[in-house]
């Protein structure tokens, strides 16, 4: 895919955001309808030998989680220097899974290590909960994710990795105002109140909040500002701006039964994932080239694709429209699981345009896990494929789809969660 001109200007460089989202929404869903629906290449086989050996690393690394949580329960106040052990325990098996379940070798693990991840992670929560001590510990996970895409394009550009003033606030603004735009149980006109004042706030129009979460997401905003003017970076708060017309739009997916010639939920949801992650290139950097554009955006479109189909069972009970939600109403996911996968696929060849010698590793690492992350949404969706698609896809994963079911039931069990392990980072 190629940005194209404007006949009225040149976009290859300072491109105007509003413009340019409206171009790339636009030539992302060409670009996602133009792959094919058959099987995409998928990477190595695991033989079931394989497959045995994997699952019985993952359960012993589960195991020890587990006893590390016992023995340090995340309530209870632990002196720095367990907390850093701690820490480094949970690393290693962090990275033990990572081998296993992405086929990573020391080389990637190393470089992931070297790049300072878990440093500014932890940086990052202690940060989150000074802001708001009162924040759970799923919407820090939220937040955390958010916030490593961020750091993932720091590196990209060649800035430090750290927590900026705009990272933290970014990061932050989308577990209040996401979720609460999202809650089927908020009545429309509560959303709509709150929208038109966030966008003033946006703006930078002088605006009081009504309410408690309004003023957390005010002084967010502010504290965004504090790093980037807006009379210097007016682009920044264009982005703010396209996100927040893409999140009111996306109340158009909450239409249970809407036909897919009633509402474009394909259209919505790009459009929603894309200008989330452009915002993210320009809070990291202020300024993007058309380039950089387009891959913000795709990067957005991909990860907007996935995460519907990892939610596609609680959309359809929600009511909420997806791509996946409308298809598994009536059809199998099987042929747009494959053309998302082969998006995927082409989304990540636009890595070719970034130019750190460093971050090869990294950049591989994404491109070996692609696969596997899509594969393992579709089994956690078994039941909207058929039974030969998965039978075709199952050899690409390296655990068998029944071990991976049991294993969920016994985290479930032991509440045992990515979000559980937030108070054990920092």
């Amino acid at each position: 895919m190629t940005v194209s001109k404007d006949p009225a200007g040149d976009f290859s460089t300072n491109p105007p955001v509003p413009e340019m989202v409206h171009l790339l929404a636009y030539q992302v869903k060409e670009r996602w309808w133009s792959f094919e629906t058959s099987l995409p290449p998928l990477g190595p086989v695991y033989s079931a030998s394989e497959k045995r050996q994997r699952e019985a690393h993952l359960s012993a690394c589960l195991n020890e989680l587990s006893l590390e949580l016992k023995q340090h329960p995340p309530s209870v106040a632990q002196p720095s220097s367990e907390q850093q052990a701690s820490l480094e325990r949970l690393t290693a098996l962090a990275t033990r899974l990572a081998r296993d379940a992405f086929n990573l070798d020391e080389r990637h693990v190393s470089a992931l290590r070297s790049y300072g991840f878990e440093e500014v992670t932890q940086e990052f929560i202690r940060q989150a909960r000074r802001f708001d001590p009162g924040l759970s510990q799923a919407d820090i996970f939220q937040a955390c994710r958010n916030a490593w895409s961020m750091n993932f394009f720091q590196l990209l550009f060649g800035l430090p990795l750290e927590v900026t003033p705009a990272l933290l606030a970014y990061s932050l603004l989308y577990p209040y105002s996401d979720n609460y735009l999202d809650d089927p149980q908020v009545p429309l006109p509560a959303k709509i109140s709150f929208g038109l004042r966030f966008r003033q706030k946006l703006e930078g129009k002088p605006i009081q909040p009504v309410v408690s979460l309004e003023q957390k997401i005010f002084d967010l905003v502010s504290m965004i500002e504090s790093q980037f003017g807006r009379s210097r970076f007016p682009q920044v708060y264009d982005s703010l701006l396209a996100i927040y017309e893409a999140q009111t739009n996306s109340m158009q997916m909450q239409r249970p039964g809407a036909s897919p010639y009633e509402v474009d939920v394909l259209g919505l949801g790009i459009e929603k994932g894309g200008t989330s992650v452009l915002a993210d290139g320009y809070l990291v950097a202020g300024s993007l080239t058309a380039e950089q554009m387009e891959f913000m955006f795709s990067y957005g479109a991909f990860t907007q694709l996935l995460d519907d189909l990892e939610d596609v069972g609680q959309d359809l009970r929600s009511g909420i429209q997806t791509v996946f939600s409308q298809t598994a109403s009536h059809w199998p996911l099987d042929a747009i699981t494959n053309r998302t996968i082969r998006f995927g696929q082409h989304f990540l060849e636009l890595l070719d345009g970034f130019t750190q010698p460093r971050l090869e590793p990294l950049i591989e690492a994404m491109r070996m896990s692609l696969a596997p992350l899509m594969i393992d949404a579709a089994s956690q969706a078994g039941h909207f494929y058929t039974r030969p698609y998965l039978a075709q896809i199952e050899p690409h994963y390296p655990f068998r789809f029944s071990f991976i079911r049991r294993t969920r039931k016994t985290l479930q069990r032991r509440k045992l969660t990515f979000e559980s392990l937030v108070d054990l980072v920092a």
